[in-house]
């Protein structure tokens, strides 16, 4: 976990630069530290849900390492949100086994999913801001909430992850007047303000454009590379996953109908998984 309060940086140098060692994975670190090793951050073990009678995931097992980005892909209605919300416990699955670092969080009551949501933190589509407060006061309210810090430090730690996400010219605003781009970055440096070791990202590039893809996208790297963020990105857009993804899991009908490298995704032979990829791919023809 990271401490904006004793970073007194500008807001570009927020996240510090770390020696060249620090860049390797932390599943790396596990791999070499032989059979001692720590449980995966997260763990999904034949989780199954379903809504009226619908099967909507059924004996799906994955699991990411500290500081491994993981993006989930297919098709809409496959169950890649519904995986982030049982992790977030507001589903809870049929079957199956979730845990967070080897804790086991499908029993919990809402006071325990509180003690883990300060570890695990999500942006949603609709970025599920505070309509009644202003951007700069979005991004505080994580920072009052967690308590600890005067306000001149609250202050601070805004401003920097304001300008962490490009927003500076919008932090008197409300969410009304934002675009959905603008939205989606002001709901991370919300997510960031809790300080999580975990962020879930639920379909970040939805609805927006380019170039505020491409800065959400460096941010997500960024976060991994230097303070080793472990993260879940459901997407839909395979460029966007290319870019941040160690490991892929493929959802096709409610299975998992891969999970690896993303290299091995890429090179895979399964007809399901060559038609996602070349409809993603699949460009219109200029008139």
């Amino acid at each position: 976990m990271f401490d904006f309060a004793s970073n007194s940086e500008a807001p570009e140098t927020l996240i510090p630069e770390f020696d060249e060692t620090r860049g390797e994975s932390a599943a790396g670190e596990r791999e070499r530290s032989g059979p001692a090793a720590a449980p995966p951050m997260i763990d999904f073990s034949h989780v199954g849900i379903s809504f009226d009678g619908r099967v909507v995931l059924e004996d799906v097992s994955f699991s990411v390492d500290r500081g491994q980005t993981l993006c989930i892909l297919g098709r809409s209605g496959v169950g890649k949100s519904v995986a982030l919300r049982m992790l977030m416990g507001f589903l809870k699955p049929d079957t199956g086994s979730i845990r967070v670092e080897g804790q086991e969080i499908t029993s919990l009551d809402e006071e325990g999913m509180r003690a883990i949501r300060k570890r695990v933190t999500m942006v949603f589509q609709n970025g599920a801001l505070f309509d009644s407060l202003s951007v700069r006061e979005n991004v505080a309210f994580a920072l009052r909430e967690r308590g600890g810090l005067a306000e001149d430090q609250v202050g601070q730690i805004v401003e920097r992850l304001i300008g962490l996400v490009g927003a500076e010219d919008v932090a008197e605003g409300f969410p009304a007047s934002l675009s959905t781009g603008r939205k989606r970055a002001v709901a991370m440096a919300r997510a960031l303000a809790a300080q999580p070791e975990v962020v879930l990202y639920d379909e970040p590039t939805t609805m927006v454009d380019p170039i505020i893809a491409h800065r959400l996208g460096d941010l997500i790297q960024r976060l991994k590379r230097q303070l080793g963020f472990t993260s879940i990105v459901v997407t839909h857009d395979m460029r966007f996953a290319e870019r941040l993804a160690d490991r892929v899991l493929f959802l096709h009908q409610g299975r998992a109908q891969f999970f690896g490298p993303l290299k091995e995704f890429l090179a895979s032979s399964d007809p399901h998984i060559q038609q996602f990829l070349t409809l993603d791919a699949y460009v219109l023809p200029s008139e």
